[in-house]
């Protein structure tokens, strides 16, 4: 192993060296359960002997065997963590390999305070620096929820796209056929427009021409173009419509045997 690996040569001897020695064994196992969990996931084979999650100096990590070394040159990771994972759901176990992760972090902190004699002082002062840091626990719980948020919502537009490409055609055709014909006030432009492409179009109930700056409605069945006032049809009702018919095509539904 490189310096800080296990086995490594790295020791850290003074309060600053043993926090940024704890900042990088933690970015690594941060990385290992959030950005890189998918080959950390991987690597977790239930089928495998006992594992643990290390954290290097170096921000790196890796999924290994315990030590050989008895007793270990440093604390050990827990043990076995391979064994829970497909026991419990996947969010559920990171959060447990990260709470093992948080204590040994910890002990490896103060495994080197320890060893190179820090007094009441040197512990305090590790202790606020380390605590300013969210603990990996709760990076990875911030971590698992915007994913599940963001899987949820990913799946919550797919269902909506397709219920709206499904009841596209049978929608409100009406709607949108009255919407095309209906004068906009504030674009002459498209007033003009409007007026030529249906200037000679006439209502089917009192036989006068388009007017843009009425509201129309098409009816669904014969597709016959109807004033709102004449077959009393409002723009706000018009919009709950799905499919509109004229009072004629209605009364020749209900007359059929």
């Amino acid at each position: 192993m490189d310096g800080g690996g296990r086995g490594g040569v790295y020791n850290p001897r003074t309060v600053e060296e043993v926090y940024r020695d704890y900042q990088g064994r933690r970015n690594g196992l941060i990385k290992a359960l959030t950005t890189d969990v998918e080959r950390f996931y991987r690597q977790c084979d239930p089928e495998k002997e006992n594992l643990c999650l290390y954290g290097f100096p170096s921000e790196q990590w890796e999924v290994n065997l315990p030590a050989e070394e008895v007793p270990p040159e440093l604390p050990e990771p827990a043990l076995g963590i391979n064994f829970a994972r497909d026991g419990m759901p996947e969010n559920d176990w990171l959060s447990l390999v990260a709470v093992h992760s948080d204590a040994w972090l910890l002990s490896v902190a103060y495994y080197f305070g320890a060893r190179f004699g820090f007094d009441k002082s040197d512990r305090k002062r590790l202790f606020n620096m380390i605590n300013d840091l969210p603990t990996v626990f709760e990076v990875v719980a911030v971590y698992t929820k915007k994913q599940t948020t963001e899987k949820s919502s990913i799946s919550n537009n797919h269902s909506s796209n397709k219920s709206k490409s499904n009841t596209k055609g049978r929608g409100s055709e009406s709607q949108m056929k009255y919407a095309k014909m209906q004068g906009n006030d504030d674009e002459d432009e498209l007033e003009d427009e409007d007026e030529d492409e249906h200037g000679d179009t006439l209502c089917g109930a009192c036989g006068e021409n388009y007017a843009s700056d009425e509201f129309w409605i098409c009816c669904d069945i014969c597709e016959r173009w109807f004033h709102g006032k004449c077959v009393k049809i409002t723009p706000a009702r018009a919009e709950h419509i799905k499919q509109y018919k004229c009072p004629s095509c209605s009364s020749n539904k209900r007359a059929r045997p």
